[in-house]
């Protein structure tokens, strides 16, 4: 984008879309475009840990996620249900509560993301 152009946005005598605010954004290192996709479900349960784990992607990059039997306890149910038919039944949910921890930067010290109880309330 060359210089006099941009000078015109500033000035107001030309009006700028939004896919120039955006590659702006993205020369100048300031535009976010992380994301946390699940495409497999593959999830386990770590008993020394007491958590379900699952897989997010973020490009290329692997991202840890896991949910606390407390958490899935305390918002999906006590009882006969194991807890990953508790975590099968509300996937959705919280890979949605994983990406938002994620994209927040709320990640533990190994980079993974843990959803907790208190994740559900905070909202």
């Amino acid at each position: 984008m060359s210089t006099p152009t941009i000078s015109r946005f500033e000035s107001g005598e030309k009006d700028i879309q939004l896919s120039t605010v955006n590659s702006i954004l993205r020369v100048l290192g300031l535009l976010d475009e992380r994301r946390l996709d699940f495409p497999d479900d593959d999830e386990s349960y770590d008993s020394m840990r007491e958590v379900i784990v699952f897989e997010g992607v973020d490009g290329a990059k692997s991202v840890r996620c896991a949910i606390s039997r407390e958490a899935l306890e305390d918002h999906f149910g006590r009882g006969n249900n194991s807890l990953l038919k508790m975590y099968r039944a509300n996937r959705g949910y919280i890979q949605h509560q994983a990406r938002r921890k994620y994209l927040l930067r709320e990640l533990e010290r190994d980079q993974s993301v843990l959803v907790k109880t208190l994740d559900f309330s905070e909202q």
